[in-house]
């Protein structure tokens, strides 16, 4: 499985996002549910459940007794939140998360591989122009990773 595309929505009056179709199908391939948590970069990140699940094991897995890896599983996980597809792949956001992400209305989705990331809009624009005059020299620092 792996996400992909840039795809322009707008929330509804309940906060809810139409996830586009083919990202549903992979989103929801053996589950139902999806797991919306804060994303780095004041955006939210959306997990299929299977990726949740072992994301979730390699956090839990971080020693508590460290100050850092405390910190941040602390508002991972109190930020998280389960949500069900309805029947028109829908799914609803919770109001601390749009407020975390800046969110109003006007929504970019982004495929990032294992997951799918829902940013506000101007700040998706904003970020990915300034990301883009540095993607050639991000390409080349990573291939000597």
């Amino acid at each position: 499985m792996v996400f992909f595309g840039e795809y322009r929505a707008r929330l509804d009056a309940q906060g809810r996002l139409v996830i586009p179709a083919r990202q549903r199908q992979l989103l929801c391939a053996s589950h139902s549910s999806v797991f919306i948590v804060k994303g780095l970069d004041a955006c939210l990140f959306l997990f299929p459940a299977e990726v949740w699940e072992s994301q979730s094991d390699r956090l839990k897995s971080l020693p508590f007794t460290k100050g850092d890896p405390r910190a941040f599983t602390r508002l991972f996980f109190s930020g998280a939140h389960q949500a069900e597809l309805d029947r028109q792949g829908r799914v609803l956001i919770p109001a601390h998360l749009l407020k975390y992400a800046g969110i109003r209305d006007r929504v970019v989705i982004v495929g990032v591989g294992t997951r799918m990331e829902v940013w506000d809009e101007k700040r998706w624009d904003s970020y990915a122009a300034q990301s883009l005059a540095s993607y050639t020299e991000l390409a080349e620092k990573l291939m000597e990773m």
